[in-house]
Protein backbone atom coordinates (compact mmCIF):
# COMPACT_ATOMS: atom_id res chain seq x y z
CA UNK A 1 0.00 0.00 0.00
CA UNK A 2 1.38 3.47 -1.16
CA UNK A 3 1.78 5.64 1.71
CA UNK A 4 -0.59 8.48 -0.28
CA UNK A 5 -3.44 6.05 1.59
CA UNK A 6 -2.10 6.24 4.94
CA UNK A 7 -2.21 9.36 6.28
CA UNK A 8 -1.03 8.69 9.89
CA UNK A 9 3.06 8.69 10.09
CA UNK A 10 4.16 4.96 10.33
CA UNK A 11 6.31 5.00 13.45
CA UNK A 12 9.94 3.19 13.50
CA UNK A 13 10.03 -0.42 14.43
CA UNK A 14 9.94 -1.64 17.91
CA UNK A 15 13.32 -3.38 18.25
CA UNK A 16 15.17 -5.53 20.40
CA UNK A 17 18.98 -7.34 20.18
CA UNK A 18 18.57 -10.74 18.00
CA UNK A 19 16.00 -13.12 20.06
CA UNK A 20 13.50 -16.18 19.41
CA UNK A 21 10.49 -16.00 21.78
CA UNK A 22 8.26 -18.78 22.10
CA UNK A 23 4.56 -18.13 23.20
CA UNK A 24 3.66 -21.06 25.54
CA UNK A 25 0.01 -19.44 25.83
CA UNK A 26 -2.04 -21.99 23.98
CA UNK A 27 -4.42 -20.90 21.27
CA UNK A 28 -7.79 -21.75 20.89
CA UNK A 29 -7.49 -25.23 19.84
CA UNK A 30 -5.48 -26.52 22.97
CA UNK A 31 -3.35 -29.55 21.74
CA UNK A 32 -2.04 -28.18 17.88
CA UNK A 33 1.61 -26.93 18.73
CA UNK A 34 4.52 -26.21 16.65
CA UNK A 35 8.27 -27.98 17.53
CA UNK A 36 10.46 -25.48 16.81
CA UNK A 37 13.38 -26.82 15.53
CA UNK A 38 16.59 -26.25 17.00
CA UNK A 39 18.34 -26.14 13.18
CA UNK A 40 15.68 -23.30 12.37
CA UNK A 41 16.05 -21.02 15.24
CA UNK A 42 19.86 -21.49 14.92
CA UNK A 43 20.03 -20.80 11.17
CA UNK A 44 17.52 -17.56 11.76
CA UNK A 45 20.10 -16.49 14.63
CA UNK A 46 22.88 -16.88 12.05
CA UNK A 47 20.87 -15.37 9.08
CA UNK A 48 19.84 -12.16 11.43
CA UNK A 49 23.43 -11.34 12.41
CA UNK A 50 24.19 -11.02 8.71
CA UNK A 51 20.85 -8.89 7.21
CA UNK A 52 22.04 -4.99 6.88
CA UNK A 53 18.46 -4.79 8.32
CA UNK A 54 15.63 -5.71 11.42
CA UNK A 55 13.40 -8.35 10.47
CA UNK A 56 10.83 -10.35 11.95
CA UNK A 57 9.13 -13.55 11.64
CA UNK A 58 6.05 -15.03 13.61
CA UNK A 59 4.76 -18.53 13.05
CA UNK A 60 1.47 -20.64 14.58
CA UNK A 61 0.05 -23.35 12.80
CA UNK A 62 -3.81 -22.10 11.86
CA UNK A 63 -6.33 -23.40 13.99
CA UNK A 64 -4.06 -22.32 17.31
CA UNK A 65 -1.60 -23.47 19.00
CA UNK A 66 2.20 -22.30 20.34
CA UNK A 67 3.66 -19.22 18.31
CA UNK A 68 6.90 -18.61 17.85
CA UNK A 69 8.98 -15.21 17.15
CA UNK A 70 11.71 -15.02 15.89
CA UNK A 71 13.96 -11.29 15.44
CA UNK A 72 14.26 -7.59 16.21
CA UNK A 73 11.46 -6.75 14.50
CA UNK A 74 8.08 -6.81 16.52
CA UNK A 75 5.79 -4.41 15.81
CA UNK A 76 4.56 -1.39 13.21
CA UNK A 77 2.37 -0.03 10.76
CA UNK A 78 -0.17 -2.42 9.26
CA UNK A 79 -0.09 -0.73 5.90
CA UNK A 80 -2.07 -2.93 3.20
CA UNK A 81 -1.95 -5.82 5.16
CA UNK A 82 -5.11 -4.58 6.94
CA UNK A 83 -6.74 -4.72 3.60
CA UNK A 84 -7.63 -8.48 4.61
CA UNK A 85 -9.95 -7.36 7.83
CA UNK A 86 -11.28 -5.08 5.68
CA UNK A 87 -12.28 -7.46 2.97
CA UNK A 88 -13.22 -9.71 5.34
CA UNK A 89 -15.74 -7.75 6.61
CA UNK A 90 -17.21 -5.92 3.57
CA UNK A 91 -18.06 -9.01 2.07
CA UNK A 92 -19.42 -10.66 5.29
CA UNK A 93 -21.76 -7.49 4.93
CA UNK A 94 -22.64 -7.30 0.97
CA UNK A 95 -22.62 -10.44 -1.12
CA UNK A 96 -23.23 -8.20 -4.42
CA UNK A 97 -20.69 -8.58 -7.23
CA UNK A 98 -19.73 -5.33 -7.28
CA UNK A 99 -17.86 -5.48 -3.79
CA UNK A 100 -16.25 -8.40 -4.38
CA UNK A 101 -14.70 -7.07 -7.40
CA UNK A 102 -13.49 -4.24 -5.20
CA UNK A 103 -12.48 -6.94 -2.60
CA UNK A 104 -10.48 -8.51 -5.66
CA UNK A 105 -8.55 -5.34 -6.66
CA UNK A 106 -7.85 -4.76 -2.58
CA UNK A 107 -6.59 -7.94 -2.31
CA UNK A 108 -4.61 -9.07 -5.49
CA UNK A 109 -2.79 -5.72 -6.71
CA UNK A 110 -3.19 -3.59 -3.67
CA UNK A 111 -5.18 -0.95 -5.08
CA UNK A 112 -5.85 1.46 -2.62
CA UNK A 113 -9.11 3.45 -3.83
CA UNK A 114 -10.80 0.02 -4.16
CA UNK A 115 -9.85 -0.60 -0.16
CA UNK A 116 -10.98 3.23 0.39
CA UNK A 117 -14.45 1.88 -1.73
CA UNK A 118 -14.87 -1.29 0.84
CA UNK A 119 -14.17 0.66 3.84
CA UNK A 120 -17.17 3.34 2.17
CA UNK A 121 -19.68 0.24 1.95
CA UNK A 122 -18.93 -0.42 5.68
CA UNK A 123 -20.20 3.43 6.64
CA UNK A 124 -17.11 5.30 6.73
CA UNK A 125 -15.27 6.35 9.94
CA UNK A 126 -16.83 5.14 13.27
CA UNK A 127 -19.24 2.54 11.31
CA UNK A 128 -16.87 1.23 9.46
CA UNK A 129 -13.87 0.78 11.96
CA UNK A 130 -16.20 -1.32 14.06
CA UNK A 131 -17.14 -3.26 11.41
CA UNK A 132 -13.26 -3.80 10.67
CA UNK A 133 -12.15 -3.73 14.57
CA UNK A 134 -15.33 -6.92 15.02
CA UNK A 135 -13.09 -9.26 12.45
CA UNK A 136 -10.13 -8.54 14.02
CA UNK A 137 -10.85 -9.33 17.43
CA UNK A 138 -12.77 -12.59 16.07
CA UNK A 139 -9.40 -13.50 14.91
CA UNK A 140 -7.32 -12.18 18.28
CA UNK A 141 -6.81 -14.14 21.02
CA UNK A 142 -9.62 -14.13 24.16
CA UNK A 143 -7.62 -14.44 26.47
CA UNK A 144 -5.23 -12.13 25.88
CA UNK A 145 -4.99 -8.57 27.68
CA UNK A 146 -6.95 -5.09 26.38
CA UNK A 147 -3.74 -3.85 25.90
CA UNK A 148 -2.60 -6.64 23.52
CA UNK A 149 -5.33 -5.88 21.82
CA UNK A 150 -4.73 -4.32 17.88
CA UNK A 151 -7.39 -1.40 17.58
CA UNK A 152 -8.02 0.00 14.43
CA UNK A 153 -7.09 3.51 13.49
CA UNK A 154 -10.67 4.94 11.88
CA UNK A 155 -9.22 7.68 10.59
CA UNK A 156 -6.95 6.03 8.63
CA UNK A 157 -6.96 2.45 8.81
CA UNK A 158 -3.42 1.58 6.76
CA UNK A 159 -2.39 3.17 9.95
CA UNK A 160 -3.17 0.77 12.48
CA UNK A 161 -0.33 -0.60 15.06
CA UNK A 162 -0.33 -4.71 13.85
CA UNK A 163 2.54 -6.56 16.11
CA UNK A 164 3.32 -9.36 14.33
CA UNK A 165 2.35 -11.42 17.07
CA UNK A 166 -1.81 -10.30 17.14
CA UNK A 167 -0.82 -10.82 13.40
CA UNK A 168 0.23 -14.00 13.02
CA UNK A 169 -2.72 -15.13 15.25
CA UNK A 170 -5.10 -13.59 13.41
CA UNK A 171 -3.81 -15.29 10.34
CA UNK A 172 -4.02 -18.92 12.24
CA UNK A 173 -7.52 -18.00 12.59
CA UNK A 174 -8.31 -16.30 9.58
CA UNK A 175 -9.59 -19.34 7.28
CA UNK A 176 -11.85 -20.59 9.79
CA UNK A 177 -13.81 -17.44 9.98
CA UNK A 178 -17.13 -17.03 9.23
CA UNK A 179 -17.21 -15.36 4.85
CA UNK A 180 -13.36 -15.44 4.98
CA UNK A 181 -13.19 -17.93 1.87
CA UNK A 182 -13.63 -15.46 -0.48
CA UNK A 183 -10.88 -13.71 1.05
CA UNK A 184 -7.90 -16.58 1.31
CA UNK A 185 -8.57 -17.35 -1.85
CA UNK A 186 -7.59 -14.01 -3.65
CA UNK A 187 -4.68 -14.22 -1.50
CA UNK A 188 -3.80 -17.35 -3.52
CA UNK A 189 -4.08 -14.29 -6.85
CA UNK A 190 -1.45 -11.67 -5.92
CA UNK A 191 -0.16 -10.28 -8.71
CA UNK A 192 3.44 -11.52 -9.44
CA UNK A 193 5.05 -8.28 -9.22
CA UNK A 194 3.95 -8.42 -5.56
CA UNK A 195 5.67 -11.83 -5.36
CA UNK A 196 8.23 -11.21 -3.27
CA UNK A 197 8.86 -13.16 0.29
CA UNK A 198 5.80 -15.28 0.93
CA UNK A 199 5.24 -14.82 -2.38
CA UNK A 200 8.04 -16.86 -3.37
CA UNK A 201 6.58 -20.25 -1.52
CA UNK A 202 4.15 -22.34 -3.50
CA UNK A 203 0.60 -22.53 -2.64
CA UNK A 204 0.55 -19.92 -0.66
CA UNK A 205 -1.92 -17.64 0.46
CA UNK A 206 -0.48 -14.22 1.68
CA UNK A 207 -0.59 -10.74 1.64
CA UNK A 208 2.24 -7.53 1.59
CA UNK A 209 1.76 -4.11 3.24
CA UNK A 210 4.51 -1.51 2.49
CA UNK A 211 5.24 2.04 3.34
CA UNK A 212 7.77 4.86 4.23
CA UNK A 213 7.90 6.34 7.85
CA UNK A 214 6.88 9.77 7.48
CA UNK A 215 9.66 11.27 9.44
CA UNK A 216 12.45 9.26 8.30
CA UNK A 217 11.46 8.25 4.88
CA UNK A 218 12.85 4.51 5.91
CA UNK A 219 9.90 1.57 4.17
CA UNK A 220 8.98 -1.03 6.19
CA UNK A 221 8.10 -3.81 4.30
CA UNK A 222 5.32 -6.45 5.34
CA UNK A 223 3.71 -9.74 4.52
CA UNK A 224 1.20 -12.78 6.58
CA UNK A 225 -0.19 -15.54 5.08
CA UNK A 226 -1.14 -19.06 4.93
CA UNK A 227 2.06 -21.73 3.83
CA UNK A 228 0.81 -25.25 3.61
CA UNK A 229 2.44 -27.95 5.30
CA UNK A 230 1.05 -31.51 4.83
CA UNK A 231 -2.58 -31.75 5.42
CA UNK A 232 -2.52 -28.80 7.65
CA UNK A 233 -1.44 -24.87 7.04
CA UNK A 234 1.29 -22.52 8.97
CA UNK A 235 0.04 -19.23 10.02
CA UNK A 236 2.99 -16.74 9.04
CA UNK A 237 3.90 -13.23 9.38
CA UNK A 238 7.34 -11.25 8.39
CA UNK A 239 8.22 -8.15 8.43
CA UNK A 240 11.34 -6.23 7.13
CA UNK A 241 13.12 -2.92 7.60
CA UNK A 242 16.78 -2.73 5.65
CA UNK A 243 19.36 -0.63 7.06
CA UNK A 244 19.18 1.43 3.37
CA UNK A 245 15.57 2.34 4.23
CA UNK A 246 14.50 1.33 0.27
CA UNK A 247 11.51 -1.03 -0.13
CA UNK A 248 13.67 -2.68 -3.00
CA UNK A 249 16.16 -3.90 -0.13
CA UNK A 250 13.60 -4.83 2.41
CA UNK A 251 11.78 -6.82 -0.06
CA UNK A 252 15.08 -8.75 -0.55
CA UNK A 253 15.25 -9.76 2.80
CA UNK A 254 11.64 -10.90 3.11
CA UNK A 255 13.18 -12.42 0.34
CA UNK A 256 15.82 -14.38 2.62
CA UNK A 257 13.28 -14.95 5.26
CA UNK A 258 11.17 -16.83 3.09
CA UNK A 259 13.80 -19.47 1.59
CA UNK A 260 15.25 -19.84 5.31
CA UNK A 261 11.41 -20.99 6.16
CA UNK A 262 11.23 -22.97 2.90
CA UNK A 263 14.01 -25.38 3.48
CA UNK A 264 12.82 -25.97 7.20
CA UNK A 265 8.91 -26.75 5.84
CA UNK A 266 9.55 -30.04 6.37
CA UNK A 267 10.16 -29.86 10.26
CA UNK A 268 7.59 -27.82 10.70
CA UNK A 269 3.74 -28.84 11.57
CA UNK A 270 0.58 -26.73 10.66
CA UNK A 271 -2.87 -27.05 11.87
CA UNK A 272 -6.48 -26.92 10.65
CA UNK A 273 -9.99 -25.06 12.13
CA UNK A 274 -11.49 -26.58 14.52
CA UNK A 275 -14.66 -28.90 14.13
Amino acid sequence: MVASSCSLPGSHATTHPPTVTVDSAKGWQPGLSIALPDSLASEFTQLQSKLPGQVGMALMPVGGGRMTIFGDWTSGVAWSTIKVPLAVAALRQSSDESVLALAQAAITVSDNDAAEQLWGSLGYGEQAADAVQKILDEGGDTAAKPSARTTLDFTAFGGTEWSLANQVRFASRLPCLTGSQQVTTLMGEITPDQGWGLGLLPGTEFKGGWGPDDDTGIYTVRQFGLVPIGSGKLAVAIAAQADSGTFEDSTALLDRLAALLERHLPELRGGVCPG
